[in-house]
């Protein structure tokens, strides 16, 4: 734990990626298996992960995405998309799933699937859009921790048109809507302003309260 915290000590938005230095595969592929065992509202997992590498299609991003040289720099783009929706289809998808993998029936996880067949399809679209967006952002936290504790650097980020990112990608044709995205890898030696500035965060007085 010591070692993670070093490395969240270390890990900041990198301002600018070196284009010669690609994020080992290995290491990319650990980061997507953190993202997917990580926890989702009743396990739903509600969201997506696009890893885009295709250099037209990061391109093609880059001007609505108020131009960031980080999506073309990387050598990763993650791309975290909720689904646009609950509906029964994919409800039944995921609990269907869980009796498939334990090998077994439980009446109390079928009562709980009931309930949420009579709740999340009932809903408006865009409140079920909005509890699955909260869903990725839990996947974004545990890929910025994972990704800093291989010692790759990352990038959050929300200023991007949502539209027209999921025209590029084709994200509308199959149900999803891109929420966030995360380029993936080194900071560059130069050029980067926010590279050698100290870590600043509010003192733990000051933004944990404890009630004993």
């Amino acid at each position: 734990m010591s070692n993670l915290i070093e490395q969240l000590q270390w890990r900041y938005a990198a301002k600018k990626m070196d284009p010669s230095k690609p994020v080992a595969s290995e290491k990319v592929e650990r980061i997507l298996e953190a993202i997917r065992l990580t926890a989702t509202s009743s396990g739903l997992q509600p969201y997506e992960v696009i890893v885009v590498t295709n250099d037209s299609l990061r391109e093609q991003i880059v001007p609505h995405a108020w131009n960031q040289a980080q999506i073309t720099d990387g050598s990763h783009l993650l791309v975290f998309a909720a689904w646009n929706d609950y509906t029964e289809e994919r409800i039944n998808t995921m609990f269907d799933l869980v009796n498939d993998e334990r090998g077994f029936v439980n009446e109390g996880w079928e009562n709980y699937r009931k309930m949420l067949l009579a709740t999340y399809p009932m809903r408006d679209a865009e409140v079920n859009y909005q509890h699955a967006a909260r869903q990725a952002y839990i996947g974004l936290g545990t890929a910025l921790i994972a990704a800093a504790e291989e010692g790759v650097d990352s990038t959050p980020m929300e200023g991007f048109d949502p539209e027209k990112v999921d025209e590029i990608l084709g994200l509308k044709e199959r149900g999803l809507r891109s929420v966030i995205l995360l380029p993936l890898g080194y900071r560059a030696e130069e050029g980067d302003w926010l590279k050698d500035l100290k870590k600043v965060r509010r003192p733990k007085e000051q933004f944990i309260t404890e009630m004993k």
